[in-house]
């Protein structure tokens, strides 16, 4: 069974930064566009950003600008640089592997507190 498994987050003082990870299969990180979403208790998981096989990018208008995720395609990892986070960037990230004719695999989660 494919798994994602992301590292980096934590306890974060607001304007601080810090560096999301996720890694997966070789096989499924070619073909796959690969995503971050965040969810706050009671609500759904909203789109942070994703990145296309050919790396091509999209990002929610709120974090535009401070946010920026990339791909190392040696590594099968995907990446979330966070800058400038604020309070309200506070919620569990998730990694999301889409690809065609695959399942689409989530990670575990893993959590970014930005409070001072």
């Amino acid at each position: 069974q494919v798994q994602l498994v992301e590292s980096g987050g934590g306890l974060v003082q607001p304007g601080g930064s810090l560096r999301l990870s996720c890694t997966t299969s070789r096989n499924l990180f070619s073909i796959a566009t690969m995503g971050w979403y965040r969810q706050t208790p009671g609500k759904q998981p909203e789109l942070v950003a994703t990145i296309t096989s050919g790396g091509s990018t999209n990002y929610a208008d709120s974090i535009k600008g401070r946010f920026t995720i990339s791909r190392d395609n040696a590594k099968s990892t995907v990446y979330l640089e966070m800058n400038s986070l604020k309070p309200e960037d506070t919620a569990v990230y998730h990694c999301k592997a889409e690809a065609r004719f695959r399942p689409v695999v989530w990670g575990q989660g893993i959590l970014v507190n930005v409070s001072s």
